[in-house]
């Protein structure tokens, strides 16, 4: 059984924490971020420590992921996130024009996918990507979504993947011989 609700989070000098209502604003040196929880979850702040607390049994899934969502945000406002892609193919990469991702990967047109507030994307190289924002959420998915252009195959292993993913590769037909 997990007990990620229970935890106390504690929270930088640097980071202010406001609860009003159900709605919880995290303060911080990179932005402002907020966050609904249900109305069944209390969130105490005593000094530089925060608590989340349920009504009862019921509420249990709302405990653990309201916790987790504060404790990423007051990471969020303090060092921000990192998604770091890579491509591998033949004339594969990727190019960023202004508001604009520009993905070319093995399509007959480049495929050019917008990027959203509050999230900036650099380009090291034409083979390397990388996102970063202070929203845990719309990091993940817009790498995510960048990710789901040409997922990397098993044969050959061409496509957009993670830094740090490992593509199992499979053998093809001439193993079988």
């Amino acid at each position: 059984m997990s007990r990620i609700g229970n935890r106390i989070i504690l929270v930088p000098d640097n980071v202010t924490v406001s609860v009003e209502g159900n709605i919880v604003k995290v303060n911080g040196p990179k932005g402002e971020l907020s966050t609904e929880i249900n109305k069944h979850i209390t969130v105490n702040i005593n000094g530089n420590e925060l608590t989340v607390a349920r009504e009862n049994d019921n509420y249990k899934n709302f405990h653990g992921t309201a916790n987790a969502n504060i404790k990423n945000m007051i990471i969020g406002v303090t060092e921000g996130f990192t998604k770091q892609l890579e491509t591998l193919g033949v004339g594969y990469r990727f190019a960023v024009k202004g508001n604009e991702l520009v993905v070319t990967a093995g399509f007959s047109h480049p495929v050019n996918v917008e990027i959203p507030a509050g999230i900036t994307v650099e380009a090291p190289s034409n083979t390397e990507l990388t996102i970063k924002g202070i929203d845990k959420c719309k990091v993940s998915e817009f790498a995510a979504n960048v990710r789901k252009i040409r997922k990397p195959e098993p044969y050959k292993g061409k496509g957009i993947r993670y830094k740090d993913e490992v593509v199992r590769r499979k053998e093809g037909k001439k193993a079988s011989k």
